[in-house]
């Protein structure tokens, strides 16, 4: 549709999902109070979703 594709729907789509993921997997909320300990618990949650998405994401290779 012309409108997903005017306003970044799409690009907003695939970030909401990747929150969904994450609060999913991860759980919804942090449990580190204070600031630096937040910003270590979300980079540790972020990269190990991240390789836990590369490592499930279909490798694709195209037929001659």
């Amino acid at each position: 549709m012309a409108w997903q594709s005017a306003t970044g729907y799409n690009r907003r789509a695939l970030v909401e999902a990747q929150i969904g993921r994450r609060k999913l997997v991860i759980g919804p909320r942090l449990n580190a109070r204070e600031m630096n300990r937040q910003l270590t618990e979300n980079q540790i949650a972020t990269k190990s979703l991240n390789r836990m998405t590369r490592l499930g994401r279909a490798v694709f290779k195209r037929a001659a």
